[in-house]
């Protein structure tokens, strides 16, 4: 049976789309059978790993709306041991069609329910806010991993989505858990990165990731190549990182 994470956080420009390419195809690379989900309308998740958004006719928003079955939208073998579900602008029209749909917090769950035992690992991409497809994907997660940016209103971004993610626990999921907080655009050079770092290990006694991500040229560059970092540029620190993050992901399970 495989498990679910959301990638989330309120805050946008945290990094949050580059870890859920990236930790989608390291975990792949390193053997798991891993399903990337773009849920945010932006798209961009899908863009990264090569697909024009606005030229798909099978998106997710089509698997929400009950129009086709999740499988017909499935791009399979991204890389060898990736699929991908991708996005494009309609997802942001799911907002408000939905609204009259019963158990509208639990439809993403329901789809991703009936194809889970297919992979080991289901990695959603989840919008910067939260909106009702970030409680979808909340609802449908086992685990969260937070992704912060090392910068001076870290702190401020992490609190919100933890407390969402408490909330959602108590009301809609209770088996949500917190699977962990990642650095992502650490600078060594400066005091600042060091700081948030320490600042944040000593308010939050929760599971925080030992990788942390360096800001990195190629890892900038790799979406725009429609690439993940370790096809894009396999022996850049950015790509030996996000390889940590996913030993690390991977070893959490067999916990």
């Amino acid at each position: 049976m495989g498990r679910i994470i959301a990638i989330a956080n309120q805050k946008g420009g945290v990094g949050k789309t580059t870890t859920a390419i990236n930790l989608s195809a390291s975990l792949a690379e390193a053997g798991q059978k891993i399903l990337a989900v773009d849920f945010d309308p932006q798209g961009n998740a899908t863009s990264g790993l090569g697909f024009e958004k606005g030229y798909l006719d099978k998106t997710v928003y089509e698997v929400l709306m009950g129009e086709i079955p999740v499988e017909a939208s499935i791009i399979k073998d991204v890389q060898e041991n990736l699929d991908v579900l991708p996005s494009d602008v309609d997802l942001s029209g799911a907002e408000i069609e939905l609204l009259d749909v019963e158990n509208k917090e639990s439809v993403l769950k329901g789809v991703l329910d009936s194809i889970k035992d297919q992979y080991e690992f289901i990695v959603i991409d989840c919008p910067p806010s939260l909106s009702l497809l970030t409680i979808n994907a909340l609802v449908a997660a086992d685990t969260v991993i937070v992704p912060i940016q090392c910068e001076y209103y870290a702190l401020e971004g992490l609190s919100q989505i933890l407390q969402t993610v408490d909330l959602i626990k108590k009301k809609l999921n209770p088996n949500l858990e917190l699977e962990g907080v990642v650095f992502t655009m650490y600078d060594a050079r400066t005091n600042l990165s060091l700081e948030v770092v320490e600042s944040v290990k000593s308010h939050l006694n929760r599971n925080i990731y030992k990788t942390i991500i360096p800001r990195n040229v190629r890892l900038a560059e790799a979406p725009s190549h429609g690439m993940p970092i370790n096809l894009y540029d396999s022996r850049s620190t950015g790509a030996e990182s996000y390889r940590m993050l996913a030993a690390e992901v991977i070893s959490r399970g067999e916990l």
